[in-house]
C-alpha cells in the first residue's frame, strides 16, 4: 500500500568517543551510578546524545511486526502472510506479502528481481516482463491469470519468505528505525515512523515528518518526546484521510495514540489496542518468531 518513491537505507552516523584516565572513569562511574536509568537515555560518557533504545531488538521487531499485521491483515500472525496476495482495489495493482507490496508501486518489482537474483530458478520470474510493465499502474496486464497462484507456490518456500523479509528491511523497517533514532524517538516514535511508511511511502512519510515538524520540534532538536509524536499523529491521521482507502484512521487513533497517551514511549507490553473494530493484546514482551 506504498507510493512509488522509495526511501534508501541510511545508517545511524557513529559518534567517536574520547579515552579518558582511569581515575576521571572512576569518578565518572560513581556519579552515573546514582543517576535515574532513564536520564542516561540521553547521555553518553562524550556528553553527546546516545542513540535511543532500538526496535530493531528482536523483541520490539517482533513487536512492531504484529501491530502491522493487525491493522494489515487482522492478525497477529505475521507470518501467516508470505502467500497473501489480493487486489483490494486501491488503484495500486496487486498487494501481497507480509507488508503488502504492490504491483502498481515499485516495491514488488524489486523484490521478485531480488528473489530471482538469489533464485533464479522461481515461480515468479517469467512475471518480471510483466512487472516492469505494469508499475506505476494498477492494470494485470500480463499477470493474470497465473501471478497469484505463483506466488502462493513461492511463498512456501523459505528462500521467498527470506526475501520477503530482507525488502521489508531494506526498504522500510530499517530506514524508518533509523531516521527515528536519529530525531531522538525511542521504540513507539521508531514504530510510528515504521507504520506510516509501509502505508504512505517515503514520500508520504518524509511530506508527514515535515508538516509535524511545522508544529513541533524533535527531541533531537531539543523538543519534547511526547508532544512532537503527538504532532507526527495528527499530521499521519491528516495524510490518511486524504485517500478514501485510508479514511479509517484506527491504526492510529485507537492503537499508537492509545499508547502515547499511557506514555507507553517504549511500547513495552502488555499492550492493548483496537484496528477497525478489532480487539488486539499482547501479554508480554514476545520472543521473536522463526521460519519453519
Amino acid at each position: 500500500m506504498r507510493l512509488p518513491s522509495l526511501l534508501r537505507r541510511q545508517s545511524p552516523t557513529s559518534t567517536r568517543r574520547r579515552r579518558r584516565s582511569t581515575g576521571l572513569r572512576t569518578a565518572l562511574a560513581a556519579v552515573l551510578a546514582a543517576v535515574p536509568a532513564t536520564l542516561l537515555l540521553s547521555v553518553s560518557v562524550s556528553g553527546a546524545a546516545v542513540e535511543p533504545a532500538g526496535l530493531d531488538d528482536p523483541a520490539k521487531k517482533e513487536i512492531a511486526m504484529r501491530l502491522v499485521s493487525s491493522a494489515e491483515n487482522s492478525s497477529l500472525d505475521w507470518r501467516a502472510q508470505f502467500d497473501y496476495i489480493e487486489d483490494i482495489g486501491d488503484g495500486r495493482g496487486y498487494t501481497a506479502g507480509i507488508i503488502g507490496f504492490c504491483s502498481g508501486t515499485h516495491d514488488m518489482l524489486e523484490l521478485v528481481e531480488y528473489y530471482t537474483a538469489q533464485e533464479p530458478d522461481n515461480p515468479l520470474a517469467p512475471y518480471l516482463p510483466a512487472l516492469r510493465a505494469v508499475d506505476g499502474s494498477d492494470s494485470h496486464e500480463g499477470l493474470d491469470p497465473g501471478f497469484t497462484d505463483a506466488w502462493v507456490r513461492a511463498a512456501q518456500t523459505p528462500e521467498f519468505q527470506a526475501a520477503q523479509e530482507h525488502e521489508r528491511d531494506r526498504v522500510y523497517f530499517d530506514p524508518s528505525v533509523s531516521r527515528a533514532k536519529r530525531d531522538g524517538l525511542r521504540e513507539l516514535g521508531q514504530f510510528a515512523y515504521y507504520d506510516a511508511i509501509v502505508m504512505h511511502g517515503a514520500s508520504g512519510f518524509a511530506a508527514i515528518r515535515a508538516d509535524a515538524r511545522r508544529h513541533a520540534r524533535t527531541p533531537a532538536d531539543g523538543g519534547d518526546e511526547t508532544r512532537y509524536l503527538h504532532a507526527f499523529l495528527d499530521a499521519r491521521v491528516k495524510e490518511m484521510k486524504k485517500e478514501p482507502a485510508h479514511e479509517d484512521t484506527s491504526r492510529v487513533d485507537t492503537a499508537q495514540r492509545v499508547f502515547l497517551n499511557n506514555g507507553n514511549l517504549r511500547l513495552n507490553a502488555p499492550l492493548t489496542w483496537h484496528v477497525y473494530g478489532d480487539r488486539f493484546h499482547i501479554e508480554r514482551d514476545p520472543a521473536p518468531s522463526v521460519r519453519d
